[in-house]
């Protein structure tokens, strides 16, 4: 018996957009439900979370920003947000906030589809962590258990979305070692992954508000000038 098709909740309150990007992902098989607005959207995800959102920032009632920090929130579904070409600061914030990825507009909706494609690999990846990666790593009073993709520190859990878990989990595992913002890119979210590097950068600020204990003065994600990020144990 083969598997159900992922789902793919489209967000997104102009019809014509909703239609086209539909039938591009139905034509790779995906299964699509639709929301033309936040509250739609939040209702979809409630009642039945999809495999991956697709979630314009512009949106009636809920705003895409609002929605993207809420579905982070409760969920741990992947998003891909879609943002107004320019909007540069948009785009960083729902980074920030937990996004997968992103897309201006317009754009072409077969690169979409291939943005999803990759997203839900990755996200499928992830959640099959090999035996060997499986084992608990500790460094000081910081623990990271891949098994239940649970982080503490002191003791006290740490809530993690999906890519801060890995990017944590991948420094972790390579102590010392210095990579650059292009490097944490291929090696965390993968080669095709079309995205900006401020994407690590986001993601690095993120982490140090969440395990360091002066996020202004951090001892575990270091920054070496010029060069990239290296993980203090």
């Amino acid at each position: 018996m083969s598997a159900p098709a992922p789902t793919i909740l489209i967000v997104e309150d102009e019809a014509t957009i909703r239609e086209v990007v539909r039938r591009y992902l139905e034509r790779d098989g995906f299964a699509v439900r639709e929301a033309a607005d936040g509250y739609a959207a939040l209702d979809e995800v409630s009642a039945d979370p999809p495999d991956l959102v697709v979630l314009d920032l512009m949106l009636p009632g809920v705003d895409g920003l609002t929605l993207t920090r809420q579905f982070r929130e409760k969920f741990h579904v992947p998003i891909i947000i879609l943002t107004a070409r320019g909007e540069t600061s948009d785009r960083i914030r729902g980074l920030d906030l937990g996004a997968d990825d992103y897309m201006a507009k317009p754009f072409s909706p077969q690169e979409l589809v291939s943005r999803v494609k990759a997203v839900l690999r990755r996200a499928g990846e992830a959640a099959s962590l090999s035996a060997a990666q499986s084992q608990q790593v500790e460094h000081g009073d910081l623990r990271l258990d891949p098994a239940a993709r649970a982080v503490t520190v002191a003791g006290a859990g740490v809530t993690l979305t999906v890519k801060e878990f890995e990017l944590l989990w991948f420094f972790a595992r390579h102590p010392r070692q210095v990579f650059s913002r292009s490097q944490l890119l291929d090696r965390v979210w993968g080669h095709d992954f079309a995205g900006d590097p401020a994407t690590v950068t986001v993601h690095i600020r993120r982490l140090r508000e969440k395990v360091e204990r002066d996020p202004s003065a951090p001892r575990r994600l270091l920054t070496v000038w010029g060069v990239g990020y290296k993980f203090e144990p």
